[in-house]
């Protein structure tokens, strides 16, 4: 588990910081189209986000479904500008309930299925 909160918690400095400067960069290259379509996803998803702001990115981040998760929400944070230090730190505790919550899934289910 610790590897995986590691693994996943190690970009999003870097995502929080500089993902607007090389959105910004790559709409002068011929990815524009993947860039337009990158803000639109992260736009949709900010919908969820932006009206309880911290709790609604821990929230976001923390229910372990596809499309959710803690380099989208870093995503949305910094396109929704939030402040570094909020939006590290519940994109942090978002990533480690997910984590308990699979560990937890994972385990009772191998455990009912295996002796």
């Amino acid at each position: 588990m610790t590897i995986c909160f590691v693994g996943t918690i190690l970009p999003i400095p870097f995502i929080l910081l500089f993902i607007r400067q090389i959105l910004e960069w790559l709409k002068n290259t011929r990815f524009v189209k993947l860039v337009h379509r990158i803000e639109a996803k992260a736009e949709q998803k900010s919908k969820s986000i932006e009206k309880y702001k911290t709790f609604g990115l821990f929230l976001f981040v923390a229910i372990p479904l596809p499309g959710t998760g803690a380099w989208t929400g870093a995503l949305v944070a910094a396109l929704l500008n939030m402040r570094f230090k909020h939006a590290m730190l519940s994109i942090t505790l978002g990533t480690l309930t997910a984590d308990v919550i699979m560990v937890v899934l994972s385990y009772g289910l191998l455990g009912a299925i295996l002796p």
